[in-house]
């Protein structure tokens, strides 16, 4: 179904593969020696980055996108920090969305004056605004922003348009307010992955089936971390533009750095459709490609697939599960123990009756599962059935406004509501809770984008658990007219015609807010009272002192369980505020120690005796001067630290690092950071991102931790960096900083990207 390659290899004419190995054979069959250097220059992916770097050297990478986009959760935290910085204009192009805090009554007036926010900002910069319900923030990108060989930046993490010829990423704000401040995007130039398609997919087999039998392969292994996945092969023909979509968002979940495909006429298509024939562009590597790595991918042979609780890697056929219940439900609760830390009781085995797994609830929705062909399969397989009267639920959302539209005038709503299923506005709730969040112990399964645990929306910290695994709408809609039993689409017999899709612009022109690119100064931004400016942060002190205030042994820590998705999304315009639930979910002593400690850092700053502030590091400083007599307040910062093994998978939302800053967080330490974005998060708010050796810990929780002259390291460039543990005697321990940029270095040094910009 699904090999990857162990090495690299040659794409010749598009269809052929050489293994690296095997260059011999290539010259005999291009009838000359190609060098890999030159090779790998021929990728889809190489070009578009040529195209787009700004410093003259393809190894070091300094990209301008041609288009921003973000969504009501991140836009506002953005534009107050380019406000910060100095903004009089959007440079390019930038879309604000209102497709997460549009359902959620949390707060009271919070979500409508962000979006207001996002309304006036979009007039006085001179941006593009999309109210509540018309569009999730990727779909309306995919039909009015995405263009062959172009790049969008995006403030989320499935910022993924490259089905459509568009390299796009998503990273967290700070990334963004550069770009609109013409700085740059700097990376090193990453490796490029071919992802080889052969074969066509089985009737039944859908988008997110191909998806998640891609990322159950790559992901643990990190075979495409922070590298490009370039969709090539003949297979890709045999995809329609939106099946190319579906499999395109969910790359994110691989952990790569991008996607790009190669594009034909489906694609040339799609623009046409949506009046946009202008912005397609024939994209093709070139006669020999070199690939750093391939993923061989026989379309033929892949099942309807699922993704158990707690991961989109967590991957079976449906065919698997339903074959091997007890032990595939074991291994979840195993899981379990490790993703909840024991804090409920958690398991599936309820849910199986005469030895059938029956679940809960259905969900199809955003930017993966509110497509219009995903919903067109799903309502040819429930026509004319009942999802039943008893706990199944199904709630369908279309990505946009315009799909919806087209599917109440081919009769696809009709035919979906009239068996019991609700189908609502564009809406991305049910992907990060807030939005059909199951009862507890329920079981959910979905058509969107993660199953990390209590991102459905439930509370662990209020003794709540449900759960959801990832399917694809196709196998979601059998299931459906199982009344819940756990069904393969390939499994029952419907229709597969989809009427050709029809797109009415008309709904933007009367709805949506667009500049045109033209700013009016005179346009007075529209605050409401949550909405917070960030509080003043300290530059890098000379010394360090750091209280290790969370210790996180899982094998992967998401950038939910560092700050939780759903209810608390109301309070992202509120740094403060929505600091409060920093790690609540997965340790709630978080907030409290971290606090605590801060207040030796602001005795710091007000001039103040911080030993007086906080009682706890007198003695831990008297221990310090016995080594270190020059230290004193005048040349010290104190603050807090987390250990976890890998942090950051998942969103791109910077507030899983802002939150920590704002409670004094000075730096994150980890075996290894899962995603760049989460990594460039904490640069981008200061924070130091240090790395230490796998293996047994040299200091626990609540231990402290100081690093001398930590600021002459940055700025000397040092990447091994001594410490000393404190507690136990001030032994040494290395800690290990990656490489840093020379702007990253100064942001380190200035405090954060606000003080960078703002000096």
């Amino acid at each position: 179904m699904i090999q990857l390659f162990s090495e690299g290899a040659y794409l010749v004419d598009g269809t052929t593969l050489v293994k690296e190995s095997e260059a011999g054979a290539l010259k005999q069959l291009v009838g000359e020696k190609v060098s890999k250097e030159d090779a790998a220059k021929n990728t889809i992916a190489y070009g578009i980055l040529r195209d787009h770097n700004t410093s003259g050297n393809m190894e070091k990478l300094q990209i301008k996108f041609d288009k921003l986009t973000s969504h009501d959760i991140t836009f506002v935290g953005i534009i107050q920090t380019a406000r910060a910085s100095g903004i009089e204009k959007f440079p390019v192009p930038y879309v604000l969305t209102n497709c997460h805090n549009s359902l959620c009554a949390v707060g009271g007036t919070i979500n409508e004056d962000d979006h207001m926010f996002g309304l006036t900002a979009a007039k006085k910069y001179g941006g593009v605004y999309v109210p509540p319900h018309q569009a999730v923030i990727h779909q309306f990108a995919r039909e009015m922003l995405a263009g062959g060989g172009k790049m969008i930046l995006g403030s989320d993490s499935h910022t993924r348009y490259g089905a459509l010829g568009t390299m796009a990423m998503g990273e967290g704000g700070p990334e963004l307010v550069k770009q609109l401040l013409n700085r740059t995007y700097d990376i090193n130039m990453p490796g490029v992955i071919g992802i080889y398609l052969k074969g066509k997919p089985v009737k039944g087999v859908g988008p997110q089936d191909v998806a998640l039998a891609i990322i159950g392969a790559v992901f643990e292994k990190g075979y495409v971390n922070n590298k490009v996945m370039e969709f090539v092969g003949p297979g890709v023909s045999n995809l329609s533009a939106d099946f190319r979509i579906g499999v395109d968002v969910m790359t994110t979940e691989t952990t790569c750095l991008s996607s790009i495909w190669r594009t034909d006429d489906k694609i040339k298509e799609f623009y046409e459709i949506h009046g946009r024939s202008e912005d397609f562009k024939e994209l093709n590597p070139g006669k020999v490609a070199y690939y750093d790595g391939i993923v061989e991918v026989d379309l033929d042979k892949i099942k309807p697939m699922i993704a158990m609780p707690f991961h989109p890697s967590n991957t079976y056929t449906i065919e698997e599960v339903n074959a091997n219940l007890d032990d595939i439900l074991a291994d979840v609760e195993k899981r379990a123990l490790v993703s909840l830390d024991g804090a409920v009781d958690y398991s599936l085995r309820d849910k199986v009756r005469d030895g059938k797994l029956y679940v809960d609830q259905g969900i199809i929705a955003g930017c993966a599962g509110g497509g219009y062909e995903n919903i067109c399969a799903a309502a040819n397989i429930l026509k004319g059935a009942s999802i039943g009267s008893d706990e199944f639920t199904l709630s369908v959302y279309p990505a946009s406004t315009p799909i919806y539209m087209e599917l109440v005038k081919n009769g696809a709503v009709a035919d979906l509501m009239q068996t019991g299923a609700i189908v609502k506005t564009a809406f991305c709730g049910p992907c990060f809770g807030a939005g059909d969040t199951p009862a507890n112990n329920a079981f959910s399964i979905r058509h969107s984008t993660r199953n990390f645990p209590n991102r459905e929306g439930s509370k662990l910290q209020n003794g709540q658990i449900s759960s959801v695994a990832l399917m694809d709408a196709r196998s979601i809609a059998a299931t459906a007219a199982n009344k819940g039993y756990l069904t393969a689409a390939t499994d029952v017999e419907a229709s597969d015609f989809i009427p050709k899709y029809h797109f009415d612009k008309a709904i933007y022109d009367n709805r949506v807010f667009d500049s045109k690119g033209v700013a009016d100064p005179s346009v007075e931004i529209q605050f409401g009272p949550n909405i917070k400016d960030w509080p003043e942060m300290s530059a890098l002190p000379q010394n360090m002192l750091l209280k290790v205030v969370s210790e996180i042994h899982d094998p992967v820590t998401t950038t939910d369980e560092l700050i939780p998705s759903g209810e608390t999304s109301s309070y992202r315009s509120n740094p403060l505020g929505l600091a409060e639930f920093a790690l609540s979910r997965k340790d709630p002593a978080y907030v409290g120690l971290a606090k605590e400690v801060q207040k030796a850092q602001k005795a710091i700053e007000a001039g103040e005796d911080a030993a007086e502030a906080f009682p706890e590091v007198k003695d831990i400083l008297a221990t310090v001067k016995e080594s270190y007599a020059d230290v004193t307040q005048d040349n010290l910062g104190i603050g807090s630290t987390i250990f976890a093994v890998k942090p950051g998978d998942g969103s791109a939302r910077e507030q899983a690092a802002s939150c920590q800053k704002v409670l004094g967080g000075w730096a994150n330490i980890a075996n290894e950071y899962a995603t760049k974005r989460y990594r460039s998060n904490l640069i981008n708010w200061g924070m130091l991102p240090f790395t230490i050796k796998k293996g047994d810990l040299p200091f626990k929780n609540k231990d402290y931790i100081f690093v001398p002259e930590i600021r002459k390291a940055v700025e000397d460039k040092l990447t091994s960096i001594p410490a000393y543990v404190v507690n136990e005697g001030m032994k040494e321990i290395t800690l290990t900083l990656g490489e840093l940029t020379d702007d990253e270095r100064e942001i380190i040094l200035k405090g954060c990207l606000i003080n960078y910009y703002r000096d």
